[in-house]
């Protein structure tokens, strides 16, 4: 249902039982799945490909050109996953010739005035904050949460059921399950209470819990940590990707936090 005040282009794809309010306005190659609301005074630009059941709050501008001086106009696009709900001014870029797409996945909430840059890739179930900065070429896991007013440096990966606090400046990995806090940003714990409300079991959360003990309180280095970890912990789906991630982190990951440091 198409209000007259609102600008649709008359290439952009529509599906059924889409709502756009009036004063949006939607630009050509642009898709919207069905059940999917626009607010007021949302721009959709090219590239756009929004799934269903999606609200876009007004002011919000999806897909727009990167911020990025190496962007020579290739032909990208931005993705936003079903269900997922974004807040008032929140921009999201569309991607460049890195990974041509930047993506938020399903079922996600970002929340007012967040910048999702030119190729982050965000996984489900994930809630960013209002005003986080995310620069170029971040990766969020699935249902990490980025708390208020954070920022991310570029290339940063967030591991996926992972904890970021308010205000937190994001310039390593932050590895899977863990709370990240304090500045310099530094491993508070694992996210157990975030693990408990998806269904994890007191014998998943006490190993991940022993493998982080091991990593960041054995006085190891990374290499030696986890060597010590494959060979005293059983193979599982949680230690194993917590040990590649830390294997494959091109950043270097956060670092551990001990009382002497607290001062």
């Amino acid at each position: 249902m198409n209000q007259p005040l609102a600008y649709v282009h008359p290439e952009a794809k529509i599906a059924q039982n889409v709502v756009i309010e009036p004063f949006a306005t939607i630009h050509k190659n642009v898709e919207i799945g069905e059940g999917t609301w626009i607010g007021s005074n949302a721009v959709i630009m090219e590239g756009a490909r929004i799934g269903k059941n999606c609200k876009i709050f007004p002011g919000a501008v999806i897909s727009s050109i990167p911020q990025d001086l190496k962007f020579a106009g290739e032909v990208t696009t931005a993705h936003i996953g079903d269900n997922t709900v974004i807040r008032e001014y929140v921009t999201v870029s569309r991607g460049t010739i890195d990974k041509m797409k930047t993506s938020v996945g399903q079922n996600c909430l970002v929340m007012a005035y967040a910048h999702v840059a030119h190729d982050c890739m965000v996984g489900d179930n994930c809630i960013i904050g209002n005003s986080v900065q995310m620069a170029g070429h971040v990766e969020v896991g699935d249902f990490a949460i980025i708390s208020a007013t954070s920022a991310i440096h570029q290339f940063v990966k967030i591991g996926s059921h992972s904890f970021i606090s308010g205000g937190s400046l994001v310039l390593k990995d932050v590895p899977p399950f863990v709370k990240a806090a304090r500045e310099p940003l530094s491993y508070a714990g694992i996210n157990s209470i975030g693990l408990r409300r998806r269904g994890y079991v007191s014998e998943q959360i006490n190993d991940i819990q022993h493998v982080y003990r091991l990593l960041f309180m054995n006085g190891l280095n990374n290499s030696q940590a986890l060597d010590k970890i494959e060979v005293e912990l059983s193979p599982s789906r949680e230690r194993d990707d917590i040990i590649n991630f830390v294997r494959n982190s091109g950043r270097g990951i956060i670092k551990g936090y001990f009382a002497k440091d607290a001062n």
